[in-house]
Parts: structure tokens; C-alpha cells; sequence
């Protein structure tokens, strides 16, 4: 009798040990790791960062861009930057395609503008400020943008190259960015040169933004409008996020976003779950 109390005293012990190193076995397990979505950016100088600088190549890529500050999220590997300043919808598909795979999860567009001139008109229109003999350069580049806005030019150049984005990456979600207004709007019915340029301005950038929106529609895309982000931040703020040096007008980076423009970019596009996991 002895004999088999010893016996089930051992069972019982030996039960508890194993349980027990069952329990520290799974507690020195870690946590299964997120899976990170393999993510490509790419677009035009607002996508690869310019106007926040420091700038890593001749395609002012730069660390305070949208992208790499969504390469902080453990939900994001960002595999690369593809985006180049001046680059139109065409060139992003002749020559940043190639970064697609199947095994991409995650594409960020923004480009359209410089399918516009956007930099000839604002660089005519500036001169015409002060120069009514520029006028007719600032009607001429004015025109050129509108007629590419409302012949849905700009729209048909946006949807080609989502679909080839889609065939690039099949497995991707796709999300493409509108674009800030350079100036905040100023109240209906000003007559000085200034209030005319930003109400030209703001109507362009509504068809930009439309045209772009449109697009995503069309293509099943996901767009992510960041004119509400701006608000309040243009270059004729107190608090400009939007870059114009009048001291280097030449400057590239003026009427691009500066760090905190991008900031609220990726804001934007966090806030729209394009950087949830997957």
C-alpha cells in the first residue's frame, strides 16, 4: 500500500514538472512578429521628398518624405523610394515600374502635376505679377493646364498608370495622393493681382485633385485627398507648410512641402489606414 502511494506521489510530481516546462517553453516563445507589408512609393517630386531635404541623390529623394516616415511603422517595410522630382505619369511607368514585383503589398502614387506645367505656371504667372508683359505666358501655361483638366486628358494619363501599377504588382493595394493648395483660398471677389493668381491657383489644384480622385475611382485605387491636412499652412500663412524663399525664387524646393508638410502627408495617409497592416 505504501509502495503504491510512493508511486502516485511520484506521478503526480513528475506531472507538475512537466507541466511547468511546458509553461516556461511557451513563455520564452516571443510574440509573433507583425507582418510587414512590402511597400514601394512612388510619383514626382511630392512623393520623393523635395523641399525637406537633406537630399540623398539628384532625384531630391529625402529622408523627411512621406514614405520613410511611414518606414518607422511596424506594419511597413519599405523596400524603396522610387519617386524623382519632375517626373509625369509617363515616366513614372517608363521608369519606376520596375521596382514592382508580385510580392508587393503596398504602392503610394502621388504625380499628376507635372503632367500639367504646373512649374510653368506658376513661374510665368509669378513673373506676370510684376510684369504685365509676362501675361500672356501665364494665360498660355493657364490654358494648357485646363484644357488638360477638362478634356479629362489628365484623368485618362492618371488611370493608364494605376492599371500598369496593378499589373506591375498584382498582390498591391494601390493608394494615390491628391495635392495641397500652394496658397490657402482667399474670400470671393478680390481684385488685386495676388487674389486673382490664388483664385487661378485653387481652381487648377481642384481639377488636379478631382482629375486624380476620378482616376482612383475609375481603377479601384484608393485616393487620399490632403488638402484638409494643408489648411491653414499654405505660403501665404503665419505657419506656411509650403516652401517660397523670394530671396532664391529659382530655388527648387520653393512651393514644395517642407518637413511638416510631409508630416501631414503621412499623417493624411495614416489617418486613411493606408499603412494598416495587412
Amino acid at each position: 500500500m505504501g509502495t503504491l502511494k510512493l508511486r502516485r506521489r511520484r506521478t503526480a510530481l513528475a506531472a507538475g514538472l512537466a507541466t511547468l516546462a511546458v509553461a516556461a517553453s511557451l513563455a520564452a516563445v516571443p510574440a509573433q512578429a507583425v507582418d510587414k507589408a512590402n511597400y514601394i512609393a512612388l510619383g514626382d517630386s511630392y512623393a520623393a521628398g523635395l523641399g525637406a531635404g537633406p537630399y540623398l541623390d539628384d532625384c531630391y529623394r529625402s529622408e523627411n518624405t512621406y514614405s520613410e516616415l511611414a518606414a518607422h511603422k511596424k506594419s511597413i517595410k519599405l523596400v524603396a523610394n522610387a519617386a524623382c522630382s519632375g517626373k509625369t505619369t509617363q515616366d513614372v511607368v517608363n521608369t519606376q515600374l520596375r521596382q514592382l514585383n508580385k510580392g508587393t503589398e503596398l504602392v503610394t502614387i502621388t504625380a499628376g502635376g507635372n503632367n500639367l506645367r504646373f512649374a510653368e505656371i506658376l513661374a510665368s504667372c509669378g513673373a506676370a505679377m510684376v510684369n504685365p508683359a509676362a501675361g500672356p505666358l501665364c494665360d498660355a501655361a493657364s490654358a494648357y493646364a485646363e484644357g488638360q483638366i477638362s478634356s479629362h486628358k489628365l484623368a485618362g494619363d492618371v488611370t493608364a498608370m494605376i492599371q500598369r501599377v496593378k499589373a506591375a504588382a498584382p498582390n498591391a493595394k494601390v493608394v494615390v495622393t491628391g495635392y495641397p493648395y500652394l496658397y490657402d483660398p482667399v474670400a470671393p471677389g478680390q481684385a488685386d493681382p495676388m487674389s486673382l493668381f490664388i483664385y487661378k491657383a485653387t481652381l487648377l489644384a481642384d481639377g488636379l485633385n478631382g482629375s486624380i480622385a476620378a482616376a482612383a475611382q475609375a481603377t479601384g485605387a484608393e485616393y487620399v485627398d490632403v488638402r484638409a491636412a494643408f489648411a491653414g499652412h499654405g505660403v501665404n500663412s503665419a505657419a506656411p507648410w509650403i516652401n517660397l524663399d523670394r530671396s532664391a525664387l529659382a530655388s527648387p524646393e520653393n512651393f514644395h512641402p517642407n518637413a511638416r508638410g510631409y508630416e501631414a502627408y503621412f499623417a493624411s495617409l495614416n489617418g486613411a489606414k493606408a499603412y494598416s497592416a495587412p
